[in-house]
């Protein structure tokens, strides 16, 4: 771990010098956002860094956004900087995410396979796409394919464009902008629907989850229907782990399957004494709840 900190303190330094090398030859201002991913799991810290990198690009900076490895924690480190990617086009409200890869994209086979094409469009909630994405990781990355995807499918379904691909080849980036592009990739299209800044955040928090709100059938099945609806109280059937309200938890139903996350209007202790109880404000509102 120390020796971790140490290389990441002098790096830090030569990467962010070369991002300013490389983007001073266009006449273009850079500078340089470190961030832990805890910083995502307070609404006020995610508020401050939206504000920074706002500031940043309304006075034509670029953010080269990184993890902050000198102070990150292994078991609170992002998974890989496709996450991260994600987390910050969504808090801008991006238009599009390009994730780069040292492959064209997602294939329907074995990209070793010459049988093998590249899936160039994906609709959002459509496809399962788990045969033919494989778990193995780049040589460069604590991430893999699995990630890129997961990482897309969540992104899109918040009304972004997300596309993946190949960012050995040269030109990618003004190749896939170009109008009428026809730059082999996987285009995963945005959902229709727009989506809350605050929903937004709490489809990226489920990771800083400080407790779990369990539900019956029946709250599922209003949960999962066509209307928008709360997590009730009446529909509740326990309550595990302590936390605050206004903090992040999980919401899981009979089987143990998570169905979503939401942010708690009791803190547990309020809570647990008001479990099965009816005409009460709900536990976990809808205009704060991400089902998965």
């Amino acid at each position: 771990m120390s020796a971790r900190q140490l290389y990441s303190a002098i790096g830090q330094a030569k990467l962010i010098n070369k991002y300013f090398e490389l983007f001073r030859e266009h006449k273009i201002a850079c500078g340089q956002v470190l961030t832990t991913k805890e910083n995502f799991g307070s609404r006020t810290h995610y508020l401050n860094q939206k504000n920074c990198m706002e500031v940043m690009l309304d006075n034509g900076v670029i953010p080269i956004v990184n993890e902050n490895d000198t102070i990150s924690v292994t078991e609170l480190m992002f998974t890989d900087n496709d996450e991260l990617s994600g987390l910050i086009a969504t808090m801008l409200g991006m238009d599009a995410l390009i994730i780069l890869s040292n492959i064209d994209g997602i294939f329907n086979g074995d990209p070793a396979d010459p049988a093998s094409k590249v899936i160039r469009q994906i609709a959002h909630g459509k496809q399962d796409l788990s045969e033919y994405v494989q778990a193995s990781r780049s040589s460069f990355g604590r991430g893999g394919m699995l990630t890129k995807c997961t990482i897309a499918r969540k992104v899109a379904e918040e009304g972004i464009h997300v596309i993946i691909a190949n960012g050995k080849k040269e030109n990618i980036l003004p190749d896939i902008l170009a109008k009428d592009s026809t730059t082999v990739c996987t285009h995963f299209l945005a959902a229709p629907r727009p989506v809350s800044s605050v929903k937004k955040w709490i489809a990226h928090s489920e990771g800083f989850a400080k407790g779990e709100v369990h539900i019956n059938k029946g709250a599922e099945e209003a949960l999962l229907g066509p209307k928008a609806t709360s997590v009730l109280l009446v529909g509740v059937t326990g309550i595990q782990g302590d936390f605050e309200k206004d903090e992040i938890v999980r919401i899981i139903n009979e089987k143990g399957e998570q169905l979503g996350v939401g942010c708690a209007a009791y803190s547990s202790e309020e809570a647990i004494p008001l479990i099965g109880k009816r005409d009460l404000k709900p536990l976990i509102h809808y205009d704060y709840l991400y089902l998965d």
